[in-house]
């Protein structure tokens, strides 16, 4: 599967990493392991027909690799490139703070290959001395440390959705099943996921678990039942699967979809009405329910149904009950789409090609915000080749009269709070999306300030990701987000959802609050190429988690009403 392809390529790059090796030999791997991660379909079909070497960024040696793997499903040099490596040291890489260069120093100097090694030697003040170690980068590991233990055993929704739905259809396959369907928190949409949970309906239970512990996506059984089974995938991800009769079916996958929170409200209130909901079963008194599927038990129970991405116990049964659930926004309610790179700045593809593909899936406007020019590790953009963007989007705006290219810059907020690019060069883009990329490690009250002061400029429109964080990487920065909130409702400036699968910022729990203060939310895909436009939607479904409706997204608007709101916004 090519999703455990682009898992090897990056497990290669941070080996590189690890070994010291020239960094651009690590990206290049790193860049294919993206590009995989992001097939269209066309670069699907040239790997189909072995034209592998016809990918942009694979040269031979990538090429060759990738045929070794298909042939073989497995690649020699990575298995000695991990052999020759303590098998602990690619986590420890993950710690924030921790490059290749100051690992190589602590396994050199210190011995260190493991992360409870690492955290030992913080505690006992081993680090301090180091050539590059103080008490505040030694703290600083610390917390890292703490941060990726507790992450462990986790995985990106994005991550296992797509192995977890080709298993859903080996699972549908099997002989005697009638129902399936995925459950758990992946089902709920959650950013982030311990496994993977299955849900079936057979009249001989039994016999589908047989044949489930033997399909292809399983590498190790770990225990089964006739009704049961947990096992390993081979991508490492643990997969539950409970099989019931079908009568059962929607009581069991209603359960199993959770959450525990949902479940015991959902049960509390069940009982107020008289009846006794369990796994397997609704009744009343002796009489039993015949449901035949989640919608009817809701109904049964006197409620609207409550979509899965809503069932976390945030106040939902009560909502269902009153008839005042949201009518969640859809992935075709999405108009255009905004923070969207280039290879002006660190984009992969050509503005034209960006322009193309948002066409090709519909979208009506695009806006451009390549980095600005301070932002040097991505080739943030000086006034000339800003000048050259903006007549390069008016000459397609006139090519293309039915879309519209809107003029855009990721505006990095300094340190000061202060926006990159004087104010006269902010008034002439259609948009201004303020992001951090810099000193994550401020103080709360400093990075609070900050953020404030970035909301009192009057050309901010988008605060691009605001909190910062990278799922199971990096924690967002300290920041006071309800004081930011308030800011932004008050200075109508919109706050994005980036819906990058690594990021997923800002957090749903926190759009729920924004959408109640009054602040609009863009969904934004932070694209770098063509593929990952697709980002918006897909990510939306985790967004909504949020209680989000239509008149809560920015881009859910018409061009003409985004292009008079954007003025508007300039204009004050």
């Amino acid at each position: 599967m090519i999703q455990e392809l682009a898992r090897i390529f990056n497990e290669i790059g941070l080996l590189l990493e690890i070994k010291g090796e020239n960094p651009f030999k690590a990206r290049a791997y790193y860049n294919a392991a993206r590009l995989l991660d992001n097939l269209t379909p066309d670069q699907q079909q040239l790997i189909n027909e072995g034209k592998i070497g016809e990918l942009p960024g694979f040269g031979a040696a990538l090429a060759q690799k990738v045929l070794e793997w298909q042939a073989t499903g497995t690649i020699v040099s990575y298995e000695e490139l991990k052999a020759s490596i303590p098998p602990g040291l690619p986590e420890l890489l993950k710690v924030p703070g921790l490059g290749a260069k100051k690992l190589n120093l602590l396994y050199s100097k210190l011995g260190i290959t493991m992360l409870e090694q690492l955290e030992e030697a913080c505690r006992q003040n081993r680090l301090i001395g180091l050539p590059g170690f103080g008490a505040k980068t030694q703290a600083k590991l610390l917390a890292g440390v703490e941060f990726i233990k507790e992450q462990r055993g986790q995985y990106l929704l994005a991550e296992v959705a797509a192995a977890a739905h080709q298993l859903l259809g080996q699972l549908s396959q099997c002989p005697g099943v009638v129902q399936a369907e995925l459950a758990g928190s992946l089902r709920r949409r959650n950013e982030v996921v311990r496994n993977v949970d299955l849900v079936a309906a057979a009249a001989e239970p039994a016999a589908v678990v047989s044949s489930f512990i033997n399909l292809p996506d399983v590498a190790t059984t770990v225990a089964s039942s006739p009704a049961a089974a947990t096992v390993n995938l081979r991508s490492g991800v643990r997969c539950n699967l409970r099989v019931v009769k079908p009568e059962a079916y929607p009581y069991a996958l209603l359960y199993f979809t959770g959450s525990c929170a949902h479940n015991t409200a959902l049960r509390r209130y069940a009982a107020e009405l008289g009846f006794e909901l369990t796994e397997s079963g609704l009744s009343q008194g002796d009489a039993l329910s015949n449901c035949r599927d989640e919608a009817e038990l809701y109904q049964r129970l006197q409620m609207a149904y409550i979509p899965p991405e809503l069932r976390e116990g945030q106040g939902e049964i009560e909502a269902a009950r009153d008839n005042r659930l949201p009518q969640l926004v859809r992935p075709e309610d999405l108009q255009g789409v905004f923070h969207v790179h280039t290879n002006y700045s660190d984009g992969v593809n050509s503005l034209r090609e960006m322009v193309e593909a948002a066409i090709e899936l519909g979208y009506k406007y695009l806006g451009v915000a390549d980095h600005s020019r301070t932002a040097v590790y991505a080739h943030g953009l000086q006034e000339a080749a800003l000048k050259r963007q903006f007549a390069e989007i008016d000459a397609l705006n006139r090519e293309y009269p039915g879309f519209r290219i809107f003029k855009g810059i990721e505006s990095e907020i300094l340190p000061n709070g202060d926006l990159d690019y004087p104010s006269e060069l902010l008034a002439e883009f259609d948009l201004v999306i303020g992001s951090v990329h810099s000193q994550f490690g401020m103080g709360k009250t400093e990075m609070t300030a900050r953020l404030l002061k970035a909301l009192d400029n009057p050309y901010l429109t988008i605060l691009g990701h605001p909190t910062g964080r990278i799922l199971l990487q990096r924690p967002g920065y300290e920041l006071d987000l309800e004081a930011v909130i308030a800011k932004a409702a008050e200075k109508r400036v919109i706050i994005e959802f980036n819906a990058n699968p690594y990021r997923y910022d800002l957090d749903w729990r926190w759009c729920r609050q924004a959408r109640e203060a009054g602040v609009l939310i863009a969904v934004n895909p932070d694209a770098h190429s063509t593929a990952e436009l697709a980002f918006a939607r897909s990510g939306l479904a985790v967004a909504i988690k949020g209680w989000l409706q239509q008149q809560d997204i920015f881009n859910t608007r018409p061009a003409a009403e985004i292009q008079l709101y954007l003025e508007k916004h300039r204009s004050k």
